[in-house]
């Protein structure tokens, strides 16, 4: 079941549930909240995020629900910016009937609601991957996916142990995302003996990337890595590095991987390697999920649309373990849950809330994605 303020385009019918079991009103469900772009240029990830959860819940409603409720998600548009992020949130807040709710995979706008996130007491699952989010002392968020300490460790070896490389061009955005991303990235090389040939920013929505092409090309690197969160920016940095002839290996982000990446750079992102959370084939869950998400939808699947199904699984799972919707009780579960099996890896929660620690290598080879391997860097 869904109920949204504002539908998604092509998608998002208030109150539609597949698969729904037994007679129920809106009051008797168990309402889980959701911030998502909708409109902006994060709205086509919107799209993938609420399919994700969507297809848990239909998965859970036509079971029967959980503990004889069914479950309904309910949708506000954080329109892609931290202001409506701030307004989506707290009017998911201000309904007070929420179990829980799914926040933003950004991390910039994570850190837009977080101390919103803490006064509301209201268990938050996050998608965004800098590691300084659940390190705020804050007792409501829980990530579900692992955090770019682990990825930049997973980065730095793999291109300087295997790919033998030592001239790196590092490039990332300046949004809270990229630039911790980028300073990781950076540590992990020079614990391993090595000082970037270049270190480049770059803004979100940036128009033209031809001077940090340029900068890349002119560097002597042999290596690229990227943290740069939004799909538009990376297809553009693929497009005009093609276009000026560089071709050096590229390690990317998670974002280097997505099918809107795919889909708009084309042959341009092949041959580059990912450091991603998420591959369809790194676990037999991933693969059920895969398949499951394209009898439904008829796409591929990317973290952009695992993770919230991960979060709508173990909020069922702490449910079952609390037998009620008591906010305080959840977080208590969600913290107690071990070796939970998810699309995106294995969920054990520590203190501060982060509940993963893989990595996975993949390599785009015409387009499709293949898995190489599974990493779970030391802590």
């Amino acid at each position: 079941m869904i109920t949204s303020r504002r539908s998604l385009i092509g998608m998002v019918s208030a109150g539609a549930c597949l698969g729904f079991v037994g007679p129920a009103t809106a009051a008797d469900t168990i309402k889980i909240g959701m911030t998502i772009p909708m409109t902006g240029p994060g709205a086509t990830t919107g799209k993938l995020q609420t399919e994700g959860a969507k297809l848990a819940i239909d998965q859970v409603n036509a079971a029967g629900g959980v503990n004889g409720r069914m479950l309904e998600l309910v949708l506000e548009d954080d329109q892609t910016t931290n202001p409506g992020i701030v307004l989506a949130f707290s009017r998911l807040v201000n309904r007070g009937d929420l179990a829980v709710i799914l926040g933003s995979v950004r991390s910039t706008q994570v850190n837009a609601i977080a101390a919103d996130i803490k006064k509301s007491g209201i268990p938050t699952f996050i998608g965004g991957s800098d590691p300084t989010l659940t390190h705020m002392g804050n007792p409501w968020i829980f990530r579900c996916r692992p955090n770019d300490t682990y990825s930049s460790k997973v980065i730095a070896a793999f291109g300087v142990n295997e790919l033998k490389k030592t001239k790196w061009a590092v490039v990332h955005g300046t949004d809270a995302f990229g630039a911790s991303g980028g300073k990781l990235v950076i540590e992990q090389l020079k614990a391993l003996g090595i000082t970037p040939v270049l270190e480049q920013g770059i803004n979100n929505g940036q128009a033209d990337l031809t001077p940090v092409v340029l900068a890349v090309r002119n560097s002597g690197a042999d290596v690229l890595t990227t943290y740069i969160a939004f799909e538009n920016d990376v297809a553009l940095f693929a497009r005009q590095l093609k276009q000026f002839g560089v071709a050096i290996p590229w390690i990317g982000s998670a974002s280097v991987a997505s099918p809107i990446s795919r889909n708009l750079a084309g042959p341009a992102l092949y041959g580059t390697y990912v450091v991603a959370d998420y591959d369809d084939n790194a676990s037999p869950t991933a693969k059920k999920f895969a398949g499951e998400y394209l009898k439904a939808y008829g796409g591929t699947t990317d973290d952009q649309s695992a993770w919230p199904y991960d979060a709508v699984n173990l909020t069922v799972e702490a449910i079952k373990k609390t037998g009620g919707t008591d906010p305080a009780k959840l977080r208590d579960a969600l913290h107690a849950i071990k070796d939970f099996p998810g699309t995106e890896g294995t969920y054990t929660f520590d203190d501060n809330g982060d509940g993963l620690t893989s990595y996975n290598i993949i390599r785009n080879e015409d387009g499709k994605l293949v898995f190489i391997r599974q990493i779970t860097p030391a802590k």
